[in-house]
């Protein structure tokens, strides 16, 4: 449709205008004929009015009508278990009724795609070559996906294939989906005759000569009122056995063993259940665990400005921990001796206001150990900001806030669980100084503050200091409160605060990086299906950071097979990825040359397997239901895929129709010049070759 911006009367003027001027040009006696002048003057009226129609801003309105088909997309949980636990019969049954009911749908007028938990780049999942060997099963990743991807078009609704298990990411039950999810179960809700290593719990650092416990958790099934047994391995020799009872009514038990700790050194053990007649799969039956031997107790100086309830939950905290030996030290109280020797200090409200302290402040400088300072209302902020801990505060006054403890998920150096970051949130809050917080170059903050309910980018325990000398700073003195609502919460287990106070210690007494090359694995321990990472650390002769330094890696596996890499370490502190490894111990050595001097640097990495898609058998079909009824749907099986597309064709999805207009100006359009040009020019040649300009 052509129209203008300006009322269509303004056309007759137009017109007007070019009869006048028509009729101006073309009034006067010509040298030819009568009719060859009407028609010059017919398109000289007809340039000139469209010349001036022009000005009046026309344009063209275009309407485009699209009509879009229902998409029922078929979302295949492809995980091992689906295929491992699945009868061939069923599972062949499903696949077919799947590429039956596509092509049904597709009959129908549908548009049918097809997507799985590891979809292939670049074209869409095709159902006559589906595998099933995805190593996790994360649903709620797949619907979710499948949600986003779909969200401006006509999704009529989701057709998902699978057993239930989820072993990845959010339980697809704590989600919100916007579209009809059709559930196809398959899986066998008959539990196998299985016995499997559920867990494996153990401190990942234990001292020579210390005992220390590894728990093994048992599940079972088929098997109650038996025993079965388990050993703990170094290698391929047997350190020790246990006879373990499965009692009736019962899926699960725990069992421990003891392990004296040999010379310092990386050390791998493996608890494997030794397999029984009719078991259904052994892919389940060991776990690995990685333990660091470092050499004998840490001692541990907890110094503070006066008596406080903070360093009762501290010494609390540290005691319960056999690795620890405490020596408590306050001024007046308990002084502490000139030649006692410690390998970390925790300084609570030190350096304080007066000077009070100063003697174990200055013995702590001395000795030039790694230290926790705790910060509170008789810290000496201006002295605290001159001891080089990463960490620089401009309080306002005296004025405070109060947090809780909110883990950063970019801090590397130890993980925060997820049942510690619930009870974090639970914690009563504590007063921090108010003000301004500066991070230095390498400071990392461990945790950030919350505000109530507010997530803040304020530091609350922070990492940092010269390499050689790591120092901590906790920005509150009301940590006593943490472990005193924890316990009572939680039948005196305070588990999650000491696990943080250990950690923090256990950082910090890491040996003092005086080496010019460090290169180390990002985690402790990889999984089979893991991008294996690691990270890389370069320093000049002063112990400066340097970046972008060429760095050779050598990864020698357990065959002897040797893969090489070349990397260097960037300014954002990027790390190497090495991609997925079979499982086994490597060893690494890295080389680089540093100011001209050659460094170089070892140590190892672990790849676990982690066979996740083995650890339950038992289908989850009520997973399924619920997800089809909080949906309006419900609950299929294999051989009721014909009821499933009678369904879906009951639902009457019908077509969406959308239409989109486009303004395009006239005056852009160059065609139209030349059509103009073109009748000038005949104008001009045919007044030219009658004899007239």
């Amino acid at each position: 449709m052509l129209t203008t911006q300006y009322s269509p009367w303004l056309i007759l003027l137009c017109l007007a205008v070019g009869a006048g001027y028509a009729a101006l040009q073309y009034s006067a006696k010509a040298p030819w004929s009568k009719n060859l002048n009407y028609a010059l003057a017919a398109l000289r009226f007809v340039v000139i009015s469209f010349l001036c129609y022009l000005l009046l801003a026309p344009f063209i309105k275009t309407t485009t009508t699209r009509t879009e088909q229902p998409t029922v997309v078929l979302a295949v949980d492809n995980s091992q278990s689906v295929e491992l636990f699945t009868p061939k019969a069923v599972l062949s049954q499903a696949t077919t009724g799947l590429a039956g009911l596509a092509e049904t749908l597709r009959g129908k007028g549908f548009t049918v795609e097809t997507r799985t938990l590891t979809p292939t780049p670049g074209r869409p999942a095709r159902l006559d070559s589906l595998r099933f060997g995805a190593a996790t099963t994360d649903i709620d990743r797949l619907l979710t996906g499948t949600r986003e991807d779909y969200n401006d078009r006509n999704l009529a609704g989701v057709v998902l294939l699978s057993d239930g298990l989820v072993n990845q990411g959010r339980s697809p039950s704590y989600s919100d989906y916007n579209f009809p999810i059709y559930s196809v179960a398959v899986g066998d809700t008959v539990p196998k005759r299985d016995l499997r290593l559920t867990g494996l719990t153990y401190n990942r650092v234990a001292f020579s000569g210390n005992k220390f416990p590894l728990e093994a958790e048992l599940g079972f099934e088929g098997y109650a009122g038996s025993t079965a047994t388990v050993e703990l391995r170094e290698g391929t020799r047997v350190l020790d056995t246990r006879r373990v009872a499965l009692p009736a009514g019962r899926r699960r038990v725990k069992t421990n063993f003891q392990i004296t700790a040999p010379a310092p050194g990386k050390r791998r053990y493996e608890v494997r259940v030794v397999p029984q007649p009719g078991e259904f799969t052994e892919l389940n039956n060991a776990r690995t665990a990685f333990i660091e031997i470092v050499k004998g107790k840490l001692r541990v100086l907890l110094a503070g400005a006066a008596p406080h309830p903070d360093l009762k939950a501290l010494r609390a905290a540290i005691v319960a921990n056999d690795n620890f030996d405490l020596t408590l030290a306050l001024p007046g109280v308990a002084p502490l001796r000139a030649d006692a020797d410690f390998d970390v200090a925790i300084l609570h409200q030190l350096p304080a206001q007066g000077g009070l302290g100063n003697e174990i402040l200055a013995q702590v400088k001395a000795k030039r150990t790694p230290a926790l300072y705790v910060i509170g209302a008789q810290s000496d902020l201006g002295a605290y900001n001159q001891l080089g801990t990463g960490l620089t505060i401009q309080a306002r006054g005296s004025q405070t806030d109060e947090v809780t403890p909110l883990p950063n998920p970019a801090f590397a150096r130890f993980a925060t669980d997820e049942e510690s970051t619930r009870r974090y949130a639970s914690y009563p809050p504590g007063a921090v100084p108010f003000g301004d917080y500066r991070l230095g170059a390498g400071a990392e903050a461990a945790l950030w503050q919350q505000v109530g309910r507010v997530a803040t980018q304020k530091p609350l325990l922070v990492f940092g200091g010269p390499a050689e000398r790591r120092q901590g700073t906790l920005l509150t003195d009301g940590s006593w409160q943490w472990r005193l609502s924890e316990a009572v919460e939680h039948d005196d287990k305070p588990e999650a605060y000491d696990r943080l106070v250990i950690r923090t210690l256990q950082l910090l007494t890491q040996n003092a990086n005086k080496k010019r090359l460090d290169v180390y694995p990002t985690q402790e321990s990889f999984g089979t299906q893991d991008d294996v990472t690691l990270g890389a650390e370069t320093y000049n002769a002063v112990f400066e950071r340097l970046y972008n330094q060429k760095i050779d890696l050598t990864l020698t596996d357990e065959k002897k097979q040797v893969r090489r890499f070349s990397f260097a370490n960037a300014e954002d502190g990027s790390p190497l990825r090495l991609g997925p490894l079979p499982t086994g111990l490597y060893r690494y050595q890295a080389l680089a040359t540093l100011g001209g001097q050659p460094q170089q640097d070892a140590g190892e990495l672990l790849v676990q397997s982690q066979p996740l898609e083995a650890l339950e058998s038992r289908a989850d079909h009520n997973l399924l239901a619920q997800l089809s009824r909080r949906s309006g749907s419900r609950l299929y099986y294999p051989a009721q895929f014909d009821k499933l597309a009678e369904d879906i064709l009951k639902a009457n999805y019908k077509p969406v129709i959308t239409a989109e207009e486009e303004l395009k100006d006239l005056i852009n359009l160059k065609w139209i010049f030349f059509v103009i040009l073109a009748f000038l020019t005949v104008e001009w040649a045919v007044r030219k070759y009658s004899g007239s300009v």
